[in-house]
């Protein structure tokens, strides 16, 4: 939000908060069990933090180390460059799962959903099957 707040406030910006778009994609998993619906995302989420750049030039370890999970964060980027991929995805924790994607039974994804109206997001995009996109209309509207 500080960035943005910095852009906005700059003379000559050509966008303002009202005509600026902060678009996510977060992908959904609807599972009774939200260990399970988290098991899912964790080697993608492993991939991003541990394998999408080397240590010190990595954005999302960056981000997810802003959000307080750094130790988290350095175990699993030493472990994804180690080379134990699946000891990275064990090792991330359900609630670093849940800051990011929408997991578990479609009761909690309807009261996570509130905390993202909370965020700077303005557009979330998600993608799946039909019935997938039917249930996140219903929680939505």
């Amino acid at each position: 939000q500080k960035s943005l707040d910095e852009g906005f406030s700059r003379p000559n910006a050509r966008r303002t908060p009202d005509t600026f778009e902060v678009a996510a994609t977060v992908p959904v998993i609807i599972h009774d069990d939200v260990e399970q619906a988290a098991d899912f995302m964790r080697p993608t989420l492993a991939l991003y933090v541990g394998g999408m750049g080397a240590r010190g030039r990595n954005f999302h370890f960056d981000v997810f180390a802003r959000m307080g999970y750094e130790a988290e964060a350095t175990k699993i980027q030493d472990l994804y460059l180690d080379g134990k991929k699946d000891e990275a995805a064990a090792a991330v924790p359900t609630s670093m799962v849940e800051d990011v994607y929408l997991v578990g039974p479609k009761e909690k994804i309807r009261d996570d959903l509130e905390a993202w109206k909370e965020s700077i997001v303005t557009t979330m995009i998600v993608a799946g099957d039909p019935q997938l996109l039917r249930t996140m209309a219903e929680l939505v509207l």
